[in-house]
C-alpha cells in the first residue's frame, strides 16, 4: 500500500525525505510507476502555494517548482516556452506535469529541461544554498535534493531561442530527440552560443561542437553545414525501443540545421 505524506513547506518534506520516499509532484511519472507496482510506497508532497508562482524581476523570471506546463502557457512573459511547453503530452499532462519534475524525468523524457538547459536556467534548492546552473544539477541528479523554484532569462529578443521535437507520432509523441537553442547576438554575430539535446545521452546534454562552430559566427548555410556536421560530439545516443544510436546520430544534425534555418527566417 501506497502511503502520502502531506507538508506545508518544502523545508519540512526535505526533512521527510530518505532512500524509501518519492516526492510527488505534478505525478505524470511517478504515479504511473505506483500504479506499475514498481514505485516507492512512500511519498511525498507539499502544498506550499508558492510552489505554483511565476515572478519576473529584471532580467529573469523565477517558475516555482510546481507551476506546470499549462501555467506556463497561460504567462505571457514566458511566451519564449510556450513552443516547449505545448509539446509536452497532452491537456491533461500539461494540467499536472511541473517545471522541476520534467528536469528529474528519465530518458527519452525531458524535452523541458532541453530548453532550460538552452537557456542558462539556474536552480534554487529547498533548503539554505544558492541558486546553481542547471547543467551542474542535471550531471548529478540523484543527489540534488528537492528544488524550490527556477530561474530562466528573460528574453529580449524571441528570435534568438529556438526549440524542435522530432517524434514519429506526432505532435506528442515521446522524442526520437529534441534540440533547442540560445544564439544571443551582438552586432548581428552570435555570442555565448548554447546547443542542448534531449533524449541524446541519459540527460539532456549541450552539444559543445555546434556551440563552438556558431560562436562568433553570423547565421549563414556554411555556419550551419559546420554547427550540423559537429551536433553529436561528446553525446551519447542511447539505443532504445523509440530509435536506434546509429539513427539518432544520423538524424540530430540534419534537424539541427533545419531548427537553424528556421531561426534565421524568423
Amino acid at each position: 500500500m501506497t502511503a502520502v505524506e502531506t507538508y506545508t513547506t518544502l523545508a519540512d518534506a526535505a526533512r521527510a525525505m530518505s532512500r524509501d520516499a518519492t516526492y510527488l509532484g505534478g505525478g505524470t511519472l511517478v504515479m504511473r510507476e505506483v500504479n506499475e507496482g514498481v514505485g516507492t510506497q512512500r511519498l511525498v508532497r507539499v502544498t506550499d502555494p508558492a510552489l505554483r508562482e511565476i515572478r519576473g524581476s529584471g532580467d529573469t523570471v523565477r517558475l516555482g517548482a510546481g507551476v506546470t506546463m499549462a501555467d506556463v502557457l497561460n504567462h505571457r512573459d514566458l511566451a519564449f516556452l510556450h513552443p516547449v511547453a505545448r509539446l509536452i503530452g497532452g491537456p491533461q499532462v500539461r494540467n499536472m506535469a511541473t517545471v522541476a519534475g520534467n528536469l528529474f524525468a528519465a530518458h527519452p523524457y525531458g524535452d523541458f529541461a532541453t530548453a532550460l538547459l538552452a537557456l542558462g536556467a539556474r536552480v534554487v534548492p529547498a533548503v539554505q544554498g544558492s541558486a546553481r546552473d542547471i547543467e551542474e544539477l542535471l550531471r548529478d541528479r540523484d543527489r540534488a535534493g528537492l528544488i524550490a523554484a527556477v530561474e530562466v532569462p528573460r528574453l529580449r529578443d524571441a528570435r534568438a531561442f529556438g526549440f524542435r521535437k522530432v517524434s514519429r507520432v506526432k505532435p506528442k509523441g515521446v522524442s526520437v530527440l529534441s534540440i533547442a537553442v540560445h544564439l544571443p547576438r551582438e552586432s548581428g554575430r552570435i555570442r555565448g552560443a548554447r546547443v542542448a539535446f534531449g533524449a541524446m545521452g541519459p540527460t539532456p546534454l549541450r552539444a559543445t561542437g555546434a556551440e563552438r562552430a556558431l560562436e562568433g559566427q553570423m547565421l549563414d548555410t556554411t555556419v550551419f553545414d559546420r554547427a550540423a556536421a559537429a551536433a553529436t560530439e561528446g553525446l551519447a545516443p542511447p539505443t532504445d525501443e523509440i530509435a536506434t544510436e546509429w539513427y539518432r546520430r544520423e538524424v540530430a544534425g540534419v534537424h539541427l540545421r533545419r531548427l537553424l534555418s528556421e531561426m534565421e527566417r524568423g
